[in-house]
């Protein structure tokens, strides 16, 4: 009887060797999570009543618990490497299901997805057109690297004030003559292609309170619009603001380039002319430069020309039992009965943790100390119950020595 119950222990102290050598072999695994090994006693029933002097007949490993505990957060500087501070895990598809981790050293595949060191590739709910995202769908999250289209200019906003003491130029208008106009704005605008070309609004006083505007786009006329002002040095025509111009033909393969400045804010004061605010909405073509990932798993790209795209957000899923989770390798888990089914969300909503890019969250038993303590406890149970065995052998022995 106490040889078997002996093994038994033996067994359990093996079984918890077992569990803690796994914890020490992944203290440098990203995203790893522990486990604990969880025993029961065994006893042997044989009956409704049981004798108050029964023994048991050992111990049986019960369950290998997982232990979720966050692991520290390093910082890699990686802007593809993620961590997440609280609770949820990254949401991966390997191609034939959906996959959960809390390891985010991801990687960018050949043809420009977002995976894992397997080859999972990263979840995230899509853009809707609308500024957000459709969390009722999931999607592979590829980056865009090809290169940011052009967009021709259309609008040029200018915010200047004409002085209202200039006098009326005594020579006829000419760009190349400085007497002839009282004011000029530069600005670089954009053609279809993306190509930079030089405007430059050209202001002549006609009267009291009346100016004309005349566009040059790389030294061709685009037209000439009026301008008046009122008592008080604020815009009086055109009502809105708007200047519109002829189309220019630029001759190099580009759309013909059709603007309108914009110019509601513009005064005429007693002080010197001054050029404001200056914007235009065309820009360059770009190539990708950066890829940030805020807090909440937004992943934007950014582009030379100064320009952004929203790529998607990182879906998180969580479990109402963590612990029911399926391992199955890889630092990913799949969901069970136990678990429950994923509850999706994003990060930094609800009870979902915090998005951190460009860090890692290292293994929960990273910290070996309380592992060695463990396997200590473990050592001397083994050796406990191997002296159980020699013990229990060395009284047999003398037993069959005294009946000989």
């Amino acid at each position: 009887m106490a040889l078997n119950t002996a093994l038994t222990g033996i067994n359990a102290a093996q079984s918890d060797l077992n569990v803690i050598a796994n914890n020490i072999a992944n203290a440098n695994t990203t995203g790893f999570k522990g486990s604990r090994a969880e025993f029961a006693d065994v006893f042997a029933v044989t009956g409704l009543n049981l004798n108050s002097t029964a023994t048991g007949s050992g111990a049986r490993l019960q369950d290998v618990a997982q232990q979720f505990a966050q692991g520290d957060i390093e910082t890699t500087n990686n802007s593809l490497d993620m961590a997440i501070s609280g609770n949820g895990f990254f949401v991966v598809n390997d191609g034939s299901g959906v996959q959960y981790t809390r390891a985010g050293d991801f990687k960018k595949s050949p043809d420009d997805y977002v995976q894992t060191n397997s080859g999972a590739r990263l979840q995230v709910y899509p853009p809707n057109g609308l500024g957000g995202f459709d969390t009722s769908t999931l999607t592979d999250l590829k980056l865009l690297s090809s290169q940011s289209n052009a967009t021709a200019t259309s609008l040029v906003t200018m915010n200047s004030n004409l002085p209202a003491s200039a006098a009326v130029p005594a020579t006829a208008f000419s760009t190349t003559d400085a007497t002839s106009f009282n004011a000029a704005t530069p600005v670089t605008v954009y053609d279809s292609q993306g190509g930079s070309h030089q405007a430059t609004v050209y202001y002549v006083k006609t009267a009291t309170n009346a100016w004309d505007a005349h566009l040059y786009v790389d030294g061709n006329n685009a037209g000439t619009q009026a301008l008046t002002f009122d008592t008080s040095g604020n815009l009086a025509t055109p009502v809105g603001g708007n200047l519109a111009f002829n189309p220019i033909n630029l001759g190099n393969g580009a759309n013909p380039l059709t603007l309108s400045v914009n110019v509601t804010n513009t005064t005429q004061f007693g002080t010197d002319y001054s050029a404001g605010a200056i914007n235009q909405n065309g820009f360059e073509a770009g190539t990708l430069s950066n890829i940030d990932i805020d807090s909440k798993g937004v992943v934007t790209a950014y582009y030379s020309n100064n320009q952004s795209t929203q790529l998607g957000q990182i879906a998180i899923a969580n479990f109402s039992n963590v612990q029911g989770l399926r391992q199955v390798g890889g630092t990913t888990w799949a969901a069970s009965g136990d678990s429950g089914s994923a509850v999706m969300g994003a990060a930094g909503t609800g009870t979902f943790g915090d998005l951190q890019s460009g860090a890692l969250e290292s293994s929960n038993t990273a910290d070996t100390t309380a592992q060695l303590v463990n396997m200590i406890k473990a050592q001397r149970n083994y050796q406990a119950n191997a002296q159980v065995l020699t013990t229990d052998n060395t009284l047999a022995t003398s037993l069959f020595n005294a009946v000989r």
